[in-house]
């Protein structure tokens, strides 16, 4: 007999879970439209850059890139992620004092260490150049670089402190719909005069600037008005800060290495030409993704929240319900992208055609990833970062090994091959750990309905695809390939049926849309 009592607790339950579902849900749709704009002119944008400076130039652009990366590891202190933690509770607990101190003195941290770490690289950048990456035409980007990586450190930190006043949105504007396309069209201006690869990386120091400017005055407006007073003391950075910091460098480093070894290492054994292509098909890959990216935005607060309060079973239901949703919204993509792959690469011109390999392997490691979830959040969010750093390590290693092993044999292929295996290793080793520690399990007999809307998909794309390719130009049959494959797995999905927890997800989404279009019917 189902008492007053139960009943009461499941309604509380399921209003718990509409309203953070609501609220993930809304963050996550506003960085995935930025993510998707920029995503969809980035593309555009890649084809001119591939047809306009090449295979070579794009490859020097990305050791260079990777280069940054490397010394942001450590140049950034930690502290641009601490900037999520702690802001929210310096503002929750009213020590509005801690938070001014914390943002001034992270960002006159921030500038000091990357101006010494610029000057080291422009000291020592023919030597890396030249006998690191035996690429001696880099050398004289590497200024260039320099200046970049201190613009990218101070960009980093401010979005994320952004973000730590709830501000997704505004930060998704700069950063997506205004710096983006400002650099876009800068580099085209410059390349056309005639500046090609430097005209790209100083047109990318632009667009950091203008987002730069933009997240100063906007992170100025949101801090609290005693923050703000002139001449008011500035404390120094709380020992918790310096704890969290250090331990997320560790992490950033082992992240780094897992995420842009294979690059590094084909810089070493093989061509910037390789290279290129490599990194062409590796940035499409990215894509897969998308949906888990926008969703770890605002689950990772949600789910320090919800441990805090030790509410594992609604964290355990979101966690199985956005699973789903991300793997499920993930496969049309990747369908499209696994049988379009020679058309996709070769968008980019000739020379990229050879890439299609990559972009097939990397997407089926994206599609592990995005099957299991956020499970290195819930993670590194329950206070269990040493296991994830644990996880990372041995990730690293192996990754490591397979790469340096399977790159000077098989060329680009082998890494893509060792990427994609990392990400196996690294996601499995994740969820098992949240199986461990947590007792959270992303899967449920909601999977199996996953099953029929797959099978469709892919049978309809593949039957699509020779005719798209022979009677559409490439990028059209792209085009219209990933509407379709969207469209077939809705269909089957409703026709299948939705339980309870889909419902009310997608009744959230029909009522978001009924409402944008009243909204744009009134001010019509």
């Amino acid at each position: 007999m189902v008492t007053t009592a139960q009943i009461e607790s499941d309604t509380a339950a399921s209003g718990d879970f509409r309203r953070e579902m609501g609220r993930v849900s809304r963050h996550s749709a506003v960085f995935f439209a930025g993510t998707i704009f920029t995503a969809a002119t980035g593309y555009v944008f890649k084809i001119y850059l591939a047809r306009n400076l090449g295979a070579e130039a794009l490859g020097i652009f990305t050791l260079g890139m990777t280069i940054i990366g490397f010394v942001g590891v450590f140049s950034g202190l930690g502290l641009v992620q601490a900037a999520v933690r702690f802001i929210p509770n310096y503002i929750a607990t009213g020590k509005l004092d801690l938070l001014r101190g914390f943002v001034i003195r992270s960002v006159l941290l921030l500038l000091a260490c990357n101006m010494l770490v610029a000057a080291g690289l422009v000291l020592s950048g023919n030597f890396i150049a030249v006998h690191l990456y035996h690429a001696p035409a880099l050398s004289q980007y590497v200024p260039l670089f320099a200046g970049l990586m201190i613009m990218t450190a101070l960009n980093a930190f401010l979005a994320q402190v952004l973000a730590g006043f709830r501000h997704v949105a505004r930060r998704t504007v700069i950063t997506n719909f205004v710096g983006s396309p400002a650099m876009m069209v800068v580099a085209v201006i410059l390349i056309m005069s005639g500046l090609e690869l430097r005209g790209y990386i100083l047109a990318q120091a632009v667009g950091a600037v203008v987002v730069l400017g933009l997240l100063l005055v906007s992170c100025w407006k949101l801090m609290p008005g005693p923050a703000r007073a002139f001449g008011a003391p500035v404390p120094s950075l709380q020992r918790d800060v310096g704890i969290f910091s250090a331990t997320v460098s560790g992490m950033n480093l082992l992240e780094f290495v897992i995420a842009q070894s294979d690059k590094v290492l084909i810089g070493i054994f093989l061509t910037t030409r390789d290279l290129g292509i490599y990194a062409v098909a590796a940035g499409l890959v990215t894509f897969v993704s998308i949906i888990l990216q926008s969703v770890n935005q605002i689950f990772s607060p949600t789910i320090a929240g919800l441990h805090a309060k030790r509410d594992y079973v609604l964290l355990g239901r979101m966690h199985q319900t956005l699973t789903k949703w991300i793997l499920g919204l993930s496969i049309p993509l990747a369908t499209v992208m696994i049988l379009f792959a020679p058309t996709l690469m070769g968008i980019f011109g000739r020379d990229f055609e050879a890439g299609w390999p990559i972009l097939v392997i990397g997407t089926v490691g994206q599609l592990v990833n995005c099957a299991t979830g956020s499970v290195g959040y819930l993670l590194l969010m329950s206070g269990n970062q040493k296991r994830l750093i644990a996880i990372q390590g041995f990730t690293a290693a192996v990754l490591l090994a397979v790469t340096m092993t399977l790159v000077p044999r098989f060329g680009i292929i082998g890494a893509a091959v060792a990427s994609a295996i990392s990400v196996l290793l690294s996601n499995v080793l994740c969820a098992r750990s949240v199986r461990t520690t947590l007792g959270l399990l992303a899967y449920n007999r909601g999977y199996l309905g996953l099953l029929l809307p797959t099978a469709a998909t892919v049978g309809t794309v593949m039957w699509m695809q020779p005719w798209m390719v022979g009677k559409l130009p490439a990028l059209a049959a792209v085009a219209c390939a990933v509407p379709v494959s969207y469209a077939v797995f809705a269909v089957v999905c409703l026709a299948v049926g939705l339980d309870r927890d889909d419902e009310i997800i997608t009744e959230a989404v029909f009522r978001r849309v009924r409402n944008f279009f009243a909204i744009a019917e009134a001010n019509a």
